[in-house]
């Protein structure tokens, strides 16, 4: 009997078993069917062997069920059929990081524990009927697109531990009943669109370890002081939400806390000297910054002993640094720029090796440039910093940012006297305006990773060291303003990666190197204000990334290239360089330029006029009586004859003719003569009488 009962019993289950991988394998077939694209990570899912089931990839079996489907990051598109909700014995269901779009419903899956719908694009709500899921743990749907109120109906979820909605277009308010979720350890409702009140219900939620509302939502009112309640608390995120009002003491119990983000947002007032209580703060993690904030840093934050991250930039805090910031011991980013600190900085900061980045800028620190050789990153500009930069200080081996503009630091750079042959991971090196002088360090090739180079605006003299070609990955070079001298080194052109090169405002004389136009992608260049002579290197021409050129104010001859990219520039470029010649500059070459002369007042004006008149006067009457004469004394002396027809007589034979003795006729045409030709032949001649009455002296016959 009983062998016969453990054979039925066994057949039973073995039945169930085959049974509930049937109902896999047709659901796990509908749900490939909805699948866009094959994808080879579901090509193991041989839909014609069920057999082979618990071999797909993605796929877990225990005893014969399928009770884990994890197809994440496999680049999937489609649809998620609801047939995966007959997956009833699934513990773990994991879609996260492919591409599904539409929506989704999971339901009926009592023995769910973790649901991962995340990094996909699915749309709708998460209206379901949560009854049935009655055993969720974690449900993670961020980065999707849903859109809809925040759903209540997962209230029903007792054993809900891990909920995050983050990155979705979620609206409307919190619901208050969310605090009802006592289960709850890490809530994640940041980046979507609520409004409203942060309400207070959630300091209930006393098991909660990690809270993040911030980013994208725009919640009206503060920070409400029930959240001080929430004694396991570990990290607590607020940033960039629209919380305004005071930051509110009640957050001093949270002793549990290691990091708590408050910047972006509008708060005002003092810093709460209860915050000093939190003494388990590792990342500053205690972020103010981006507030409206007064007051100083209270001395009670003295025992913030495991801080590695302190922001309170971009706030109105005032009073100087304490020293006991300088003696954090684990401290790594400090970040306090664009404030009203005055005073120095403290002269231990940086002595326990592990601080990398400092940002002090924007305020209004006098002294204590400290020589910490652990920091990265240094942001020290628009302070009032006076005395020198240490020796060595720029060549520490782990800088990658300095910048020090716009303060008042004299002295020189020092050379790199350490080790001249190792090179520094200097990436950005900004000491532009203050009062440094002298010469420019030779060693300024040891920055052979320096992309930045600002030293304008100071009083830096001597020739530009030949050096500056290591300078192989520069970008930007900007030495204006200076009193450098000296020519224009040829090395300039081994910079290849330059695309800003500003040397104007000096005293750099010669020529301009033609090893300028090696750089192929310069596209702004300055040499204006110089004493550059000789003619413009014609390869300049070539250089068709140069969108904008100065030589102004320069002692440049020669003949303007009108080719080129020099057709892009104007006039305005070359200024100041009065032997340049060209069409653009309106001065032809080869031709003097003619000087106008001065203009003259109204009175010169008209004293020239009436001189100029009696002149031309004078001119005309002498010209006129001379011309007369000259016709007067032709008209007496001067005969022409012009012969119609063969004559055998002369001139003089017809002058001795006419006379008064020798008349024998007069008439209305004229007066006629009795002659003889010298052969004896008598003649007669009749001089004519002019037709015009003005004239009296016609001698025409």
């Amino acid at each position: 009997m009983v062998p016969f009962l453990f054979v039925t019993l066994f057949c039973i289950a073995n039945t169930a078993v085959s049974s509930s991988l049937i109902t896999a394998f047709h659901a796990l077939v509908t749900l490939k069917e909805g699948f866009e694209f094959s994808n080879p990570a579901v090509k193991t899912w041989n839909i014609s062997d069920q057999s082979s089931l618990c071999s797909w990839n993605g796929i877990k079996c225990f005893h014969g069920r399928v009770i884990a489907l994890n197809i994440s990051s496999m680049n999937l598109y489609g649809s998620v059929s609801r047939a995966i909700s007959r997956l009833d014995k699934l513990v773990e269901l994991n879609l996260d990081g492919n591409n599904f779009t539409g929506e989704i419903k999971i339901e009926n899956l009592n023995n769910l524990r973790s649901l991962n719908i995340s990094n996909n694009q699915f749309s709708g709500n998460l209206d379901w009927n949560f009854s049935t899921l009655a055993n969720l743990e974690v449900l993670d749907a961020y980065n999707n697109n849903f859109s809809a109120f925040l759903p209540t109906e997962m209230l029903s979820l007792k054993k809900l531990s891990h909920l995050d909605l983050d990155g979705n277009y979620f609206f409307g308010e919190i619901p208050e009943r969310y605090g009802d979720m006592i289960g709850l350890e890490y809530l994640q409702l940041a980046g979507n669109n609520l409004q409203g009140k942060i309400p207070g219900e959630l300091g209930n939620l006393t098991n909660l370890k990690e809270l993040y509302l911030g980013y994208f939502n725009a919640f009206e009112g503060g920070i409400p002081k029930e959240l001080g309640k929430l004694q396991n608390l570990v990290f607590l995120d607020l940033t960039n939400c629209g919380l305004d009002g005071l930051i509110p003491p009640e957050l001093g119990k949270l002793k549990s806390l290691e990091t708590l983000f408050l910047d972006y947002n509008s708060l005002s007032g003092s810093i709460p000297k209860q915050l000093g209580n939190l003494t388990r703060l590792v990342n500053l993690d205690l972020d103010l910054s981006r507030n409206a904030l007064t007051g100083e840093i209270p001395f009670e934050l003295i025992g913030l002993r495991r801080l590695q991250l302190l922001n309170l930039f971009m706030s109105r805090l005032h009073g100087s640094i304490p020293d006991f910031v300088a003696e954090y011991p684990n401290l790594r980013v400090l970040y306090l720029w664009k404030n009203n600190f005055t005073g120095i900085i403290p002269e231990n900061l940086g002595r326990n090796e592990n601080l990398r980045e400092l940002d002090l800028s924007s305020n209004k620190l006098t002294e204590g440039l400290g020589t910490c050789t652990s920091l990265v990153r240094v942001r020290l500009g628009q302070n009032y910093l006076n005395g020198s930069i240490p020796n060595g200080f720029l060549y520490s081996q782990d800088l990658n940012l300095l910048e020090l503009q716009n303060n008042l630091l004299s002295g020189t750079l020092s050379e790199n006297e350490n080790n001249p042959s190792n090179t520094t991971k200097i990436a950005q090196l900004n000491l532009a305006n203050n009062l440094l002088s002298r010469l420019l360090p030779f060693s300024i090739a040891s920055f052979s990773s320096l992309q930045i180079l600002l030293l304008g605006g100071n009083k830096f003299s001597g020739p530009i060291p030949p050096s500056i070609g290591g300078l192989q990955e520069v970008v930007k070079l900007d030495l204006r303003g200076n009193a450098l001298s000296g020519e224009i080194p040829i090395e300039i052109g081994k910079c290849l990666h330059l695309t800003h090169l500003d040397l104007s405002q000096n005293n750099l004389s010669g020529s301009i190197p033609s090893e300028i136009s090696n750089i192929r992608i310069l596209n702004y260049l300055n040499l204006s204000r110089n004493h550059l002579s000789d003619a413009l290197p014609y390869s300049l021409r070539s250089m068709k990334s140069l969108t904008t050129a100065d030589f102004s104010f320069n002692d440049l001859s020669g003949k303007l290239p009108e080719s080129g990219q020099f057709v892009f520039f104007n006039a305005s470029s070359f200024a100041g360089n009065p032997h340049l010649c060209g069409s653009l500059l309106n001065n032809p070459c080869n031709v003097t330029p003619i000087t106008n002369p001065p203009r003259k007042t109204h009175g010169e004006f008209k004293l020239i006029f009436v001189l100029g008149l009696l002149i031309c006067s004078l001119i005309f009457v002498t010209a006129a009586i001379i011309k007369a004469k000259s016709f007067k004394k032709n008209s007496s002396n001067s005969w022409k004859m012009t012969a119609f027809q063969t004559v055998d007589f002369t001139v003089t034979d017809i002058l001795e003719c006419v006379k008064d003795g020798n008349v024998i006729g007069r008439g209305g045409a004229g007066i006629v003569y009795h002659g003889k030709k010298p052969n004896g032949v008598e003649i007669a001649v009749k001089k004519l009488l002019s037709f015009n009455n003005t004239s009296h002296n016609d001698n025409g016959f």
